[in-house]
């Protein structure tokens, strides 16, 4: 996504909020280089449900090289045609591709004034583009501070109505390995965030 910098102060739970949005769609926007690897092995957990997963995705990323997590990858969102997941709103709310989801998706990304980059090809319906999107937005990278509203209000619309069914599918594909401990991860970031804007919202 083209992002422009934020000119205002971001508080330090919004600032955490957004590094995790950004490290998930990091992870599944492509396999991780060694260096991601690197420092996903020396992350930090705690007795919450998202420290656990995350401890599980640090110690699994001490035990797999590049190559066998880009293998995993390969398998889990590419194959011989097509992956194992296919991580799309359209696909998740209508069984399909390229449908009303992500025309929706589209209005609403003009009207925060969000583009994708010319050099991304994927539907911008993707799980991995709608998480950059949501850290894009808590820190104002699109250039534009978006009120805790409007970040409810997209979550709810685009992200919340199909992501943990996908990060439960993704922690049971056949070919998680890494790739579980991320789902699980993202399943737990994806109940944190909708409790939360439940919450404000009352």
């Amino acid at each position: 996504m083209n992002a422009a910098a934020p000119d205002f102060d971001i508080n330090e739970e919004d600032l955490l909020r957004a590094d995790m949005y950004n490290f998930l769609g990091l992870l599944l926007a492509g396999p991780p280089s060694e260096d991601t690897l690197n420092k996903t092995a020396a992350l930090t957990g705690n007795d919450s449900a998202l420290g656990q997963a995350i401890y599980a995705m640090a110690r699994v990323a001490k035990s797999l090289r590049p190559s066998a997590v880009e293998s995993e990858f390969t398998a889990l969102f590419i194959g011989l045609g097509r992956g194992e997941l296919l991580p799309y709103t359209s696909f998740y709310l209508t069984g399909f591709l390229n449908e009303k989801p992500l025309a929706l998706l589209r209005k609403d990304m003009a009207g925060l004034r969000i583009s994708r980059a010319p050099n991304v090809y994927e539907p911008e319906d993707n799980i991995a583009s709608l998480l950059e999107m949501m850290g894009g937005m808590i820190t104002g990278r699109f250039g534009m501070a978006t009120p805790l509203e409007t970040q409810a209000a997209f979550f709810n619309k685009h992200i919340g109505s199909w992501a943990e069914h996908f990060f439960s599918d993704l922690e049971s594909a056949k070919s998680s390995v890494f790739y579980a401990s991320v789902g699980s991860a993202g399943k737990a970031f994806m109940e944190i965030e909708r409790e939360a804007f439940r919450m404000n919202a009352g």
